[in-house]
């Protein structure tokens, strides 16, 4: 029930955001299809803490940023590299054992490296993952990172 509320709210929200109309009619509008989507969405089964994962919380309104300059800086890096006329690379897979316990917290730190540009989770898994880096550095750069213990602040451990 806290997911579909939460749902709801969301969905108002964004839904004020992108009219920008403050009118009764357009607000009414809003809240019914907020409705009706969540009405929609708890009848096939996907509003639940995985389809709407409101436990992370906050925490992730910090990781946000933090990945996406993580992700402009590999960018930077990947063009170096093949702008470079002697293609410095030196592909290489790594395994390492994540911090992460929960499901969610799997997905979001195998994304999160598959985002980065020049490295790429290949296997996942709740005791191992093996990550193929474009060079050493960077694959070697995933193994006790900080992308790992951002991503299990936010499912909540420290």
């Amino acid at each position: 029930m806290v997911q579909a509320v939460s749902l709801f709210v969301i969905l108002c929200l964004f839904w004020l955001l992108l009219s920008g109309f403050f009118t009764l009619f357009l607000m009414s509008a809003g809240a019914g299809c907020a409705l009706a989507v969540v009405l929609f969405a708890r009848r096939m089964g996907v509003v639940d803490p995985e389809g709407h994962p409101i436990q992370v919380g906050w925490p992730v309104l910090l990781y946000w940023p933090w990945l996406l300059r993580e992700i402009v800086k590999s960018a930077w890096d990947v063009s170096r590299i093949i702008l470079d006329p002697a293609l410095p690379i030196s592909p290489t897979l790594v395994r390492f054992k994540p911090t992460q316990r929960s499901d969610l917290g799997l997905v979001i730190h195998a994304n999160s490296i598959t985002l980065t540009p020049g490295t790429i989770a290949i296997e996942v898994g709740p005791d191992e993952f093996l990550v193929h880096g474009l060079t050493r550095g960077g694959a070697e750069g995933v193994i006790d990172s900080d992308m790992d213990r951002r991503v299990t602040a936010c499912e909540g451990r420290r």
